[in-house]
């Protein structure tokens, strides 16, 4: 069995933590389990994943190949989950904060979300989510007309903000 650390921070094995989920052998059993493994998604590159766990309502906004592009600046660095709000078993909705640092361009950053889920028919969806963009020790929210943080060039209202 491989012995590698999963990438969600949780100091499981990846074998026993996301890769399951992520490679379609079961479903993600709560709202943290599944924002976790679409971070380590993220980090594999298994972005089929990332998008197929998107709820239908909001994956109308998204396409596999614009998260793979927006995806390829991007060196993750660790996850820190900082709270959550529901989202356990039995719950139909659950929210889940977390920082995610992250490379780009040379520059550390951090991705800080509260994500918003929804379970349907025994799944847990990912909604959306407010996000804040920061390097280093400087804190600014993104706003909707500034140039997208992921570098795709495009204005984040018409990108990662598009929600």
């Amino acid at each position: 069995m491989n012995e590698e650390l999963c990438p969600c921070g949780s100091k499981k094995t990846y074998a026993l933590c996301c890769e399951p989920y992520i490679r379609g052998e079961k479903n993600a059993p709560t709202a943290e389990a599944l924002m976790r493994s679409r971070y380590s998604a993220y980090v594999k590159a298994a972005f089929e994943y990332v998008y197929d766990s998107y709820h239908p309502r909001t994956k109308q906004h998204f396409t596999l190949e614009a998260i793979k592009e927006q995806s390829a600046k991007i060196h993750w660095l660790g996850l820190t989950v900082s709270d959550k709000k529901n989202g356990s078993v039995n719950d139909k909705s659950g929210t889940v904060s977390f920082t995610a640092r992250y490379e780009m361009d040379g520059k550390t950053q951090n991705l800080v979300e509260k994500s918003f889920f929804s379970k349907e028919k025994g799944r847990w969806y990912y909604i959306n989510g407010e996000t804040q963009f920061t390097t280093t020790a400087k804190s600014d929210k993104v706003g909707r007309n500034d140039a997208c943080t992921c570098g795709s060039g495009k204005k984040y209202k018409k990108c990662c903000g598009k929600i």
